[in-house]
């Protein structure tokens, strides 16, 4: 095996091992959003959502892109084997977090009403000391995601997770007790599980840097480099880099707030809804499929995570062919699982929905699998542009997804209120507005890439042969779900043979059609294991 393809094969490796904790946690996520969803009721989810996504806004201001943005600039100094001046980034982002996180904390508790009326406000003020914490917590991540290993970042997302869904509907339960069934405290407890989980891992990733100290003091003590950079130079370079990386994140997020409310104060001022009424709406589409769509993009940012180091180091050393390559395989391990992720759960929704919320009115179930159909179309697109930007980010090219992320808002914004205001589709707006940001975004992503470096995208085998493989997988999968179920009339069994059926349908159609190669399971880690069986049923070389 060529060295490039060990070097792809070890930044491949890292993105599935933050993909696979990225996908327990998101399964994690879906087990217990069930009990958390009965006892919240749609009313409560409502408020949690929108709380939520209030205190998401804030994070991402204050420190959720600070992981990309120290693993960028802690890459460039470890490539050059400047460990003492990689360090000294690490203070500062210490430094930077504290400062800043205690103002964003303060300004969500003590200002909650003016960001979120009525009971919302109150979910929010609970969320405000998570800011702080995670801060920190961020910095570790991006700590060692520099150094180009995802394990423990991986590690406490899992913990992270656990503690969320243990607190969350434990807490819930409680405060809904004793609180006379009120759906706001029950969204507070939930509140304090996300509180409870970021503790975890941040406990979880002190460990790992407490672990790993020795091997931290050797690297500095062979570091005998004789230019030291400045805290002053250092805050300077964060800051550029941290501005562009905040603002392309908040504004690649704040789409799902701002449609939010868009759709919250229009469902009462011209659908004549309750307040009551158009949380409870709003709840079955984020708490159901938006929260569904979102498992297969956990591959798409864990990737994304992974490229940053891996591009900006290939860009600065071997220039912009090199990171292409980078961009090459990532682009098409994404969309060797984002595409019949898409499908499957297109295919499969009603039994998926039926599933995990087994206690929904049959309207509320019905509006569910309508609006997740809708969403699986963003997944693809969604997936691509987490990348790009991921991309564009590890390049040094931090303004550019700041500019299409505004353009691609300012549009899905227009079409959004356009919609509520002109057509009688409700709820069902959000997700088509959705679908073009995340399409637009794509689409200028992938230009602006394609402009900075020599990528070569394979239209045919990173997009076409899965595409055709994915929906004769997703047709035998609805098939082999209705004929079980006709004959074993129960939900979860004739769900995991038409999943399992699915997974062996999609294989073999790729390997048939040459979309999987043997230089594509090279760069899936793991995948040469799977080389002599797949070899039987036409596995063609690279």
């Amino acid at each position: 095996m060529s060295t490039n393809r060990k070097n792809n094969n070890d930044f491949v490796m890292q993105a599935g091992i933050l993909a696979a904790a990225g996908i327990i946690c998101r399964l994690i996520g879906l087990i217990y959003r069930v009990p958390l969803a009965n006892i919240l009721t749609d009313e409560g989810n409502g408020y949690y959502s929108t709380a939520y996504n209030i205190y998401t806004i804030v994070l991402l201001l204050a420190s959720y892109s600070i992981p990309s943005a120290i693993s960028k600039l802690m890459a460039g100094k470890l490539e050059q084997k400047e460990y003492k001046n990689a360090q000294r980034i690490f203070y500062c982002a210490l430094m930077y977090v504290g400062a800043v996180g205690v103002i964003a904390s303060l300004f969500l508790f003590f200002g909650a009403d003016l960001l979120l009326e009525g009971k919302a406000a109150l979910v929010l003020r609970a969320f405000a000391p998570t800011i702080l914490i995670y801060g920190f917590l961020g910095v570790l991540r991006g700590y060692f995601q520099a150094n180009k290993t995802m394990v423990q970042t991986s590690v406490s997302q899992i913990f992270e997770q656990i503690l969320n869904a243990v607190v969350s509907v434990g807490a819930a339960y409680y405060f809904m007790k004793a609180f006379d069934h009120a759906p706001e405290y029950g969204a507070i407890g939930s509140a304090l599980g996300t509180m409870a989980g970021v503790i975890t891992a941040l406990c979880v990733m002190l460990w790992a840097y407490y672990i790993n100290r020795k091997f931290i003091r050797k690297r500095l003590d062979r570091d005998k480099s004789n230019v030291l950079d400045s805290y002053g130079e250092i805050f300077k370079s964060m800051l550029f880099i941290v501005t562009p990386i905040i603002l392309s994140t908040f504004i690649y997020n704040f789409n799902i707030t701002l449609n939010n409310n868009l759709f919250t104060n229009i469902a009462m001022s011209h659908y004549g809804m309750t307040e009551q009424q158009s949380y409870s709406v709003f709840g079955i589409y984020s708490g159901k499929a938006v929260l569904l769509s979102d498992v297969p993009v956990a591959l798409a940012s864990a990737m994304s995570a992974a490229l940053i180091p891996v591009v900006s180091g290939a860009f600065a050393k071997e220039g912009r062919r090199a990171a292409g390559e980078k961009v090459e395989v990532a682009i098409h391990t994404t969309m060797l699982f984002a595409i019949p992720a898409a499908v499957g759960m297109f295919a499969l929704a009603e039994p998926i929905l039926t599933l995990l919320f087994h206690f929904a009115t049959p309207d509320d179930l019905k509006m569910a699998v309508i609006l997740l159909r809708m969403m699986t179309l963003s997944i693809c697109f969604y997936s691509l542009s987490t990348v790009s930007n991921g991309i564009l980010q590890g390049i040094g090219k931090v303004n550019r997804p700041v500019i299409n992320a505004a353009i691609a808002l300012v549009v899905q914004t227009g079409v959004v209120v356009g919609l509520l205001l002109g057509t009688k589709l409700g709820i069902y707006a959000l997700p088509i507005a959705f679908i073009l940001y995340a399409a637009l975004m794509s689409l200028l992503n992938h230009l602006a890439v394609r402009k900075e470096l020599e990528c070569k995208i394979h239209f045919v085998q990173m997009f076409f042969k899965p595409a055709i493989s994915s929906l004769v997988m997703g047709g035998a999968a609805y098939l082999v779900y209705t004929c079980i179920f006709l004959v074993l009339p129960f939900n979860i069994v004739a769900l995991a043979f038409s999943v399992l059926f699915a997974v062996i349908v999609y294989v073999v159609a790729m390997i048939l059609c040459g979309g999987i190669t043997e230089e594509t399971l090279d760069n899936i880690p793991k995948g040469g294991v799977l080389k002599p069986a797949l070899k039987k049923i036409g596995l063609k070389k690279s």
